[in-house]
């Protein structure tokens, strides 16, 4: 968590810095934060082995930010933080997450309104104090809207934010002497988009012993309760996590009650009750009598239906396709061979495209494509032709290195184009027609009407050029809804005009939603998952759209990228 915590320091002083009109200093907080939070080591063991001088070997870390890192290190604070939250005390984190809202936005507020919180600015722009003060009322609605819309996400985490914590813990319960197994429950196992607490789910004849020994891990901050075979705790990352122990003859039919939502769960009861059994956390029942409870797929069995994957089990037809055996064999989580949507430092990714290549590689993928920004996303240094056409030379020399190297790894040629508000891009189509793969996608103009955006995304679905259509609904969760558009048409334009659709796995996009995956499934609609990478540890978050693909009943036969990239070019237009 300490990788977290200097990241935000670093993050809030950046917005500090750029509040106060410093130069430069602003930018190079910002990426130095990004670095930190990106790492998979943790900054203490990296200072602990290498001192200072390993600080500064992160990239985007300098002398300057190192030793402020090194005083957290040592003191649990900033003091230039400190003062700079002296001079303008406001609450950057809360005020930052609604959308349109940045750090000129908020000295404008703390020093017109004195506004230092979300709550007092919720009700400024309640009582019409926005436009009093000089905003404009659009200003003034579109803040009341985004903060209605954070009230809706209250209180869940990203999968992708969760997951690496919470895999942490489980290890440490499964390496428990006295543990002979352990699993996550409820929406965590399923893959759900975010998560409101974590489920732990162990078991042994030790209960006890198990419970006391959870209690000690450093990740507990505190406890709510505690018994011989469960506790309620407060990690120290402000999550409410429970544990149960339970007997392993019970493992089966635990895990199911603890996995399934509460829909699926009373489906499945009921299925055992109108056989006149009963179903609980401990095993199916005839009366008095053990039917079934060791394992999912003998209690699915002996309720006459094949084992459901857990990122199914919603009651959302799972159960009755069970029972006739039509549960689709899911895309599995080694099944992808490259990733199609990758960010390098030509634009506003960190990393070279060898960089990116040779992480890629290692993770055990065939080919990566290069997807950076196009020119009219002027923020990211977006590449125009000319510098298109560049970056082909330089990809095509990297993959003369790899060839040389007795390597059959490939790099890809592509871009992120923009979608215009038009319809059209913003690369000629003479370069377009050089790229292995084109994705677009939308980056503005998101409160279009859905006729008009539909239309605008269809436009550029006709281009012939137009391979994917990258992060299609432009939702990031918990900070901005998806634009309007009516999907449905969409999927039968992506169909007739061959174009793939995204699952983007970042882990605040995983943009498909599982019932537009679904959709596109049923319709055949070809799908591609990548992990829109813009740094070396984003390559490892394909798993998150996968599960996304899993919960929307996708089969490996969906989607583009589990073939070689032989194959699959084939397969586009």
């Amino acid at each position: 968590m300490i990788n977290k915590e200097i990241a935000k320091i670093l993050y809030e002083m950046s917005i500090l810095l750029e509040m106060k009109e410093v130069g430069f200093k602003p930018r190079a907080y910002e990426k130095a934060a990004d670095s930190i939070e990106s790492l998979a080591e943790d900054i203490g063991n990296i200072y602990k082995h290498g001192g200072l001088k390993a600080l500064e070997d992160i990239p985007g870390v300098g002398p300057s930010i190192g030793e402020k890192i090194e005083e957290y290190i040592k003191t649990k604070q900033v003091k230039e933080y400190k003062k700079l939250k002296k001079e303008i005390p406001v609450d950057i984190e809360g005020l930052v997450s609604v959308e349109g809202i940045g750090p000129k936005t908020i000295l404008r507020l703390y020093k017109k309104l004195g506004i230092k919180t979300r709550d007092q600015l919720e009700k400024a722009a309640a009582a019409g104090k926005l436009v009093k003060g000089g905003f404009g009322k659009k200003t003034q609605d579109n803040i009341l809207k985004g903060i209605s819309f954070l009230k809706k996400e209250h209180g869940r985490y990203l999968l992708g934010e969760i997951m690496p914590i919470a895999e942490t813990i489980l290890e440490k319960i499964r390496a428990l002497p006295e543990v002979q197994s352990a699993e996550f429950g409820g929406s965590l196992r399923r893959m759900k988009e975010t998560v409101g607490d974590l489920d732990f789910i162990a078991f042994s004849d030790k209960p006890a012993e198990v419970v006391e020994k959870f209690l000690k891990f450093s990740e507990v901050k505190s406890i709510y309760s505690k018994g011989r075979h469960k506790a309620l705790v407060r990690l120290s990352i402000d999550i409410d996590a429970d544990i149960w122990v339970l007997d392993p003859k019970s493992t089966g039919a635990a895990l199911i009650g603890w996995t399934g939502d509460k829909q699926h769960n009373i489906a499945l009861r009921t299925l055992a009750e109108k056989k006149g059994w009963m179903l609980n956390d401990y095993g199916l029942w005839r009366g008095k009598t053990l039917l079934a409870s060791k394992t999912e797929e003998e209690v699915y069995k002996k309720l006459g239906m094949d084992w459901i994957p857990p990122e199914l089990r919603e009651n959302k037809g799972e159960i009755e396709a069970a029972l006739e055996g039509k549960l689709p064999q899911l895309i599995g989580y080694d099944d992808i061979k490259g990733d199609l949507q990758v960010q390098t430092d030509w634009t506003d990714g960190r990393n070279s495209i060898e960089e990116m290549a040779k992480a890629a590689k290692e993770l055990g993928h065939e080919y990566i494509l290069i997807t950076d920004h196009t020119k009219s996303l002027a923020m990211t240094g977006g590449s125009d032709e000319k510098r298109l056409v560049e970056q082909m030379a330089e990809i095509d020399k990297i993959n003369l290195k790899f060839k040389n190297q007795n390597s059959k790894f490939k790099v890809l040629k592509g871009a992120e184009v923009n979608i215009m508000p038009d319809g059209t891009l913003d690369i000629d189509d003479e370069t377009l027609a050089k790229l292995d793969i084109v994705g677009a996608a939308v980056h503005s103009k998101f409160n279009m009407s859905e006729k008009d955006m539909t239309a605008r995304i269809k436009r550029a679905m006709e281009n012939p050029n137009v391979d994917i259509i990258f992060h299609p609904t432009g939702r990031l969760i918990q900070k901005r809804e998806a634009y309007k558009v009516d999907m449905d048409d969409l999927l039968k334009t992506a169909k007739r005009t061959k174009t793939v659709m995204e699952i983007d796995a970042f882990p605040d996009r995983l943009d498909l939603k599982d019932e537009y995956i679904r959709k596109a499934v049923e319709m055949g609609v070809k799908l591609s998952i990548d992990t829109d990478a813009h740094v070396l540890v984003h390559l490892q978050y394909l798993k998150y759209g996968i599960g996304q693909a899993r919960r929307g009943w996708a089969e490996k036969k969906d989607i583009i990228n589990t073939r070689s990239w032989q194959e699959m070019l084939k397969l586009l237009k």
